[in-house]
């Protein structure tokens, strides 16, 4: 089985910056496109980055300029890098994997979040 288990979070004033981390372990085959999302309480889930197995991102355009993806392969790891964190940046921050668990079966995997709080 796979697992994705997500750290980093914590409670931080405004302008500080955190680093998220995103490990996937378990039968792993190959790791496709990684995706950051969050959720705030009483608001629906957002898609915040993105990245492909070759390293191409593409980020929403409330984070752009602040928060930055990356992924290291060779650990089975995704991270996201945020700078100038803002109060309305407050949500639990969870990772997502299409990943192949070997050469004939694949899925679509979720960690359980990490809660990030910004305080003002």
């Amino acid at each position: 089985q796979v697992q994705l288990v997500e750290s980093g979070g914590g409670l931080v004033q405004a302008g500080v910056s955190l680093r998220l981390s995103c490990v996937a372990s378990g039968s792993i085959f190959r790791i496709n496109t990684m995706v950051w999302y969050r959720q705030a309480p009483g608001k629906q889930r957002e898609l915040v980055a993105t990245i492909t197995i070759g390293g191409i991102t593409n980020k929403a355009d409330a984070v752009k300029g602040r928060f930055t993806i990356s992924r290291d392969n060779a650990k089975n790891t995704v991270y996201l890098q945020m700078n100038s964190l803002k109060p309305e940046d407050t949500a639990v921050y969870a990772c997502n994997a299409y990943i192949w668990t070997n050469w004939y079966s694949n899925g679509d995997y979720w960690g359980q979040g990490t809660q990030v709080t910004v305080s003002s």
